[in-house]
């Protein structure tokens, strides 16, 4: 059977139409497009012959979709589409493997993938303690100053302190949200959420005029992990969607680090809890997020025991990689391979997130360390 849309553009058109008519996050579909590609898994799925127990939900949500109607919306709103292998695509939610999204929709003048590359987290509860609250305007205001994207959630409590820190700080904010980027969530934010659309960026995998739902706020969590260097909570209950947040992040292996409060607030209970139990790293001041985040080779009062856990971060493929390239001089990618003994696609994935978290930097030959003449 042929494609259930007319694919004009090929796998760009696929991947648009599966975030529409799949749940985000689900791994089993993701499992699909990755073994045979998008557009072969939309005909699999069209056909009746994907395996997948979700599959009549999908087609029934194909035979509704229409593709040139959801590009007009998006034109409509102003909204970016960016998908899957796009110029514009933050190749680091690609270490969500199966659950990665399929495509992205953007509000905001600025280019995700640029900004996002110096990107913090800043995550916590909605009802939020005037401590946590100060501690996440202020922290956020302090990153942004220092150079730094700060990536929330839009909700009540942390997450705005957040966001408004920054943009009154005069630099970038990211909202990654549950719903489509036209949809404003909560109501009393609407306000909030159009000043992030003028000065910053609002991300959704969800697709234009979707309403939020409470499962898509928690597989909005791995994006906001996914797509940041490191996340910080400034408070979080024991049980919360900020603390799968911090999970998702750790099992990407992105440094994560919790604020302390008084050991008598059940806002605070959830950081304790990550930092006894989660290893966790214990942030009293913003400098202690800069300094684990911080390029190789940039000058920092704390600057050795802070490099060092960054490079613990790193995942083993990533390390091997970062050995091969020499204290001084550039390397070229045969020379990288050769050294670390990993297959080109994998040495390609790594050197780019190196150089994103500041490791490495490119030059014209190849690569070298950060920071190095």
């Amino acid at each position: 059977m042929s494609a259930p849309v007319d694919l004009s553009n090929g796998e760009a058109d696929a991947w648009v139409c599966l975030a529409h008519v799949a749940e985000p996050a689900d791994r089993r579909v993701g499992a699909l497009v990755r073994s045979l590609g998008p557009v072969e898994a939309l005909d699999r799925i069209a056909a009746g012959g994907s395996g997948l127990p979700e599959e009549s939900g999908i087609r029934a949500r194909l035979a509704a979709f229409n593709l040139d109607s959801a590009y007009e919306s998006a034109s409509r709103v102003g909204a970016q589409v960016l998908y899957r292998g796009s110029p514009q695509w933050p190749t680091q939610l690609d270490d969500l493997a199966e659950s990665t999204p399929f495509a992205l929709w953007v509000l905001g003048a600025a280019s995700l993938r640029l900004t996002a590359l110096r990107s913090i987290a800043v995550v916590g509860a909605r009802a939020a303690t005037p401590y946590g609250e100060s501690v996440a305007r202020d922290w956020a205001a302090h990153l942004a100053d220092a150079g730094s994207t700060i990536v929330s959630g839009g909700a009540f409590g942390i997450d705005a302190a957040a966001h408004r820190g920054a943009m009154d700080a005069g630099g970038m904010t990211i909202c990654v949200v549950a719903g489509g980027v036209d949809v404003a969530y909560p109501r009393a934010h609407e306000l909030l959420l159009a000043r992030i659309a003028d000065e910053g960026l609002i991300v959704s995998e969800s697709p234009l005029g979707e309403g939020v739902r409470r499962r898509r706020f928690l597989s909005r969590n791995r994006i906001i992990a996914a797509l940041t260097r490191a996340t910080v909570v400034v408070e979080a209950a024991l049980r919360s969607g900020t603390t799968a947040t911090a999970n998702a992040a750790a099992a990407l292996n992105r440094p994560v680090l919790a604020v302390p409060g008084p050991v008598t607030s059940p806002a605070s209970a959830g950081c304790h809890h990550l930092i006894r139990e989660g290893g966790v790293i214990l942030a009293s001041c913003p400098e202690d997020v800069l300094d684990l985040v911080a390029p190789v080779g940039s000058p920092s009062a704390r600057e050795a025991p802070n490099l060092s856990r960054a490079v613990d971060s790193l995942t083993e493929r990533q390390a091997r990689i970062l050995d091969a390239v020499p204290a001084r001089g550039v390397v070229g990618m045969d020379r990288l391979i050769k050294v670390s003994g990993l297959p080109a696609a994998d040495v390609a994935e790594s050197v780019g997130l190196l150089a994103a978290r500041g490791f490495i930097r490119a030059d014209a030959d190849g690569w070298r360390m950060a920071g190095r003449a």
